[in-house]
């Protein structure tokens, strides 16, 4: 039976529910946005007659919903507009965690992971909107300084809706593990930090001359945009 729960917790699932290590889950929806707006890929897992597929794509969130982008041509897109069940996943990496023993060697991570059914978002006007926050989940001012899709690209291009309804979170933080007895070997122990970070913008070959970089590619973050 599902926990009752408002709306800023998501309910467990048989789905949702961890069974190995339950103390690092999150059902907080704070939480699971958070991870999801500092994302950019997420993995699509599921089956067509019965063979399972998974595809790495770009996605955006928009308040309770995630919306998966590709192309019109995609087989994932063309099955998922059907109605196919899927579990998207979208993981961030925050370091490596080297532990004293091989065994207990880990790494620190955020991830999401939620199951639902995706569906097409067909009306013009969705689609155009759809399109917009795609982009500015990727980085944000770029959409009004750039030409938009043509009817076209539209036709090319498939959105699908899903809704945050069933997820959840899972989070390891903080140092190595090890076995009590290994705590006293002169082995370097702890944390190797990781994080995204933008390089300098490389120029395209054929760009207009004296043409720089707007200032939110010059100082983009890909964390904290």
């Amino acid at each position: 039976m599902e926990e009752e729960t408002d709306g800023s917790r998501l309910r467990e699932t048989p789905r949702t529910t961890l069974k190995r290590l339950p103390k690092r889950a999150s059902y907080d929806r704070e939480v699971i946005n958070s991870i999801l707006d500092e994302g950019f890929i997420c993995h699509v897992g599921f089956a067509v007659e019965g063979k399972p597929f998974v595809i790495p794509t770009g996605y955006a969130r928009v308040e309770d919903k995630l919306l998966i982008h590709g192309s019109q041509a995609s087989r994932m897109l063309r099955s998922l507009s059907e109605g196919i069940e899927v579990c998207v996943t979208v993981t961030l990496l925050d370091g490596l965690v080297l532990a004293r023993s091989a065994f207990h060697h880990s790494m620190n991570y955020r991830s999401v992971v939620i199951f639902g059914r995706a569906t097409p978002v067909e009306d013009r006007t969705a689609k155009m909107s759809a399109l917009f926050a795609l982009s500015e989940h990727i980085i944000r001012h770029r959409w009004s300084d750039v030409r938009g899709p043509n009817e076209s690209e539209l036709r090319q291009t498939t959105v699908l809706s899903l809704p945050i309804d069933e997820a959840s979170a899972k989070i390891r933080t903080g140092p190595p593990l090890d076995d009590e007895e290994d705590y006293g070997m002169e082995v370097w122990a702890g944390v190797v930090p990781l994080r995204l970070v933008a390089g300098r913008p490389i120029s395209d070959p054929r760009l207009v001359a004296d043409v720089d970089p707007p200032d939110y590619v010059a100082n983009y973050d890909p964390v904290k945009r």
